[in-house]
Formats: structure tokens, sequence, C-alpha cells
């Protein structure tokens, strides 16, 4: 069982790496090869120190043996004007692959689904890749079920559209 708390400044590396190689992982087929290699961990630690969360939004990370093996981040549902205060949102869970099926990607959606509930928020919504089958399941088998609204995401610096699904769950 992983140790769930609050990310540190220390982290932001070790998240970075994370959430690169993930992305690189999952979104292999989903995403053009050609924008997966791009991504760099540096790039992703700048945007965090440079483009904070929302107020109210938090990230956690998963602690195993000392080392990060995940992270969440959550807070009021985001859009493109600012945000909905009235309705909680999943930004990101993301677990290094060699720990995926072990319960840790479990624990940090329950520590979001506490977090949001605690803050007071009716639902919990979150965005991911029609493609991305494994996330699919995984929110499935967590109580999330698609909410019939959709969109397109551009990834920053491209074109590339890839159409998303929202899903969502009372909290």
């Amino acid at each position: 069982m992983a140790q769930i708390r609050p990310i540190t400044e220390a982290d932001y590396r070790p998240v970075a790496d994370i959430h690169v190689h993930t992305w690189q992982v999952a979104y292999a087929g989903i995403v053009p090869d050609e924008f997966l290699a791009r991504l760099d961990p540096a790039d992703f630690v700048a945007r965090r120190r440079t483009r904070p969360l929302p107020d109210g939004a938090q990230t956690l990370v998963a602690e195993e043996d000392g080392r990060i093996a995940g992270f969440v981040a959550f807070g009021p549902y985001r859009l493109e004007d600012g945000v909905d205060p009235g309705a909680g949102e999943l930004y990101s869970v993301y677990l290094h692959p060699g720990h995926w099926g072990r319960g840790t990607g479990r624990q940090l959606l329950e520590a979001a689904r506490a977090g949001l509930t605690a803050a007071g928020f009716p639902d919990m919504r979150l965005w991911v890749l029609t493609g991305n089958t494994r996330a699919r399941r995984f929110y499935e088998r967590a109580g999330l079920k698609p909410d019939g609204v959709d969109q397109t995401w551009t990834p920053r610096g491209t074109t590339l559209e890839l159409p998303e699904l929202r899903y969502a769950v009372a909290l």
C-alpha cells in the first residue's frame, strides 16, 4: 500500500518523469509518436511552477519504498474562462506503468474522491481520450460513467484533434 501525501517541490521532477513516461506508454497508438517523443519532463516542471492549478485544487503523490509511484490532481471543474465552483474535476491521475494493476491507482482515485467530497463538491468529472480503453475500464470499475458530453482536445503546439469523453460520478 502506498503512502498518499501532498506534493512538495522536491517531487516535481519525479512527478514530471512519471507524467511523461506514462503518456508515452499509455497513449502510444492514440497520440502520434512524434508528439510523444517530444515530451520533456523539464517542460512539465516549468509548467507546474509557472501555471498553478486553480484555487482549491490539490496534487497528491503516491510514495512506495521512498519513491514516487504516481500522482493525482483535482479541484474545481475547469472551464474555458475559469472554473465552475459547483462541480469537482479529476484533472489527472498518472501512475508509473511498473505500478499498474497493484491498487495504487485506485488509492489515488479514492484520495481525489475524498478530497473533492471534503471540499463540498456534489460530483467528480474527468476527461479521458476516447481511444484510451485501459483508462476507461479503470474509471468504469471505479464507478464513473460517460455522461454524454464529448469534445475534441488539441495538445499544446499542435493541430491534432483528439476526441475525449467526459466521465462523472456523484460524490
